[in-house]
């Protein structure tokens, strides 16, 4: 598990990268600087770790690309301490970085194979998230509400139960749609009132239902 001067200057060069595409956020920049993006590679594709670009990680899933990840970072504007859902474990890097700016995150995961290397490796890299297993659309009701949830893939539309877990002002960040996705943001702006913004185009892996 080392991060060397190299994999630290490699790291360097791909936020300035994400910081050439207009993500302006430092606390973005200086979160994904703290996180050693290799360690959540296979140690055979550590050439790649560095790279702006998505990745497969198995169970037909990917770690996103770093500027995906910046840019819903820094969209969700997590302030210390706020309580974040993040459905989509994955790899667990997005998970890492929203810790790095603070939050306090719960964090669920589809596939049962991801769900258990993500735990480990949480414990390695001494990152405490709450983690889960089951279907993201549900959520976590139990635990709810939250200030800000997170999706990292791609649902066909905004999931109702994931609006009901919100706190009135709290914002959802979800890319929506099938083959491309909208980055949409809904903001609880009442107890029955949400108000959305659509973004840009991105790619994501889609969003599975139903634990098996």
């Amino acid at each position: 598990m080392q991060d060397t001067p190299r994999h630290q200057g490699l790291r360097a060069k791909l936020v300035r990268q994400i910081a050439a595409k207009d993500i302006h956020d430092q606390r973005v920049l200086d979160a994904m600087q703290k996180v050693p993006r290799h360690l959540f590679f296979d140690t055979g594709f550590l050439e790649h770790a560095y790279e702006d670009k998505a990745f497969p990680i198995g169970a037909g899933q990917t770690i996103s690309q770093p500027y995906t990840v910046a840019f819903q970072s820094e969209l969700l504007g997590v302030q210390p301490g706020e309580k974040v859902l993040e459905i989509g474990t994955g790899s667990g890097y997005q998970s890492c970085v929203l810790i790095e700016m603070g939050a306090k995150l719960y964090t669920i995961e589809r596939q049962i194979e991801l769900y258990n290397k993500t735990r480990v490796l949480f414990r390695k890299l001494h990152y405490n998230p709450k983690t889960f297993y089951g279907d993201g659309y549900k959520g976590l009701p139990v635990y709810a509400p939250f200030d800000k949830i997170l999706v990292t893939a791609g649902a066909p539309e905004v999931p109702q139960a994931l609006k009901q877990q919100l706190k009135v002002g709290g914002m959802l960040v979800i890319p929506v749609g099938f083959e491309k996705q909208v980055m949409t943001a809904v903001i609880r702006s009442g107890e029955n009132d949400f108000e959305t913004i659509e973004y840009g185009s991105f790619k994501f892996v889609p969003m599975l239902r139903d634990k098996e």
